[in-house]
């Protein structure tokens, strides 16, 4: 089937950090799982979340630039090897900004608390599913595959979404 060069080039950038995206959806749905409202210190969860987002992104990055330097024997301090680490690995973090604003909100009184994790999850669990409709769009637009795909992978963030209220 003939899909419109014009669809293709708007969607490069989004396919582009697909993967980081739906790394970062999947990892913000598995801390969510884990935090319990902190009233001692309110600020704790917003915390709790950026901060292991971003160490996990870091490492993400890290790991890129030693990896490329193991397998192409270049030197690993340069500009470009960790601008290139950079841009693989942001869309990660990028993830986590709207439910660490929400969880700050909670911290500071605007939002309660279980609102926050939800809208969180239900952002996390919709940028999955377009991320899987995509998929299955670049796969063979014009079929059930996008379709199928929003299921499969927006199933996968609403059963971890689920896992939090069963954990809890």
């Amino acid at each position: 089937m003939h899909v419109s060069p014009a669809l293709n080039a708007d969607c490069k950038p989004i396919d582009q950090a697909a993967v980081g995206l739906i790394y970062g959806s999947i990892l913000v749905l598995s801390v969510l799982m884990a935090l319990e409202e902190a009233q001692a210190t309110p600020l704790r969860p917003a915390i709790v979340l950026f901060g292991s987002v971003l160490a996990v992104t870091l490492a993400k990055g890290f790991s890129e630039v030693l990896g490329h330097a193991v397998q192409s024997h270049e030197r690993i301090l340069t500009r470009t090897a960790w601008k290139t680490a950079w841009h693989h690995s942001h869309p990660t973090l990028t993830v986590a900004n709207l439910p660490t604003l929400l969880l700050l909100s909670t911290g500071l009184g605007w939002l309660d608390f279980g609102s926050a994790i939800t809208i969180s999850q239900v952002f996390c669990v919709v940028l999955l599913a377009v991320l899987g409709a995509r998929v299955g769009w670049a796969i063979q637009p014009k079929s059930w595959l996008p379709l199928g795909g929003a299921l499969f992978v927006g199933g996968i963030g609403s059963a971890l979404a689920a896992l939090k209220h069963a954990i809890h």
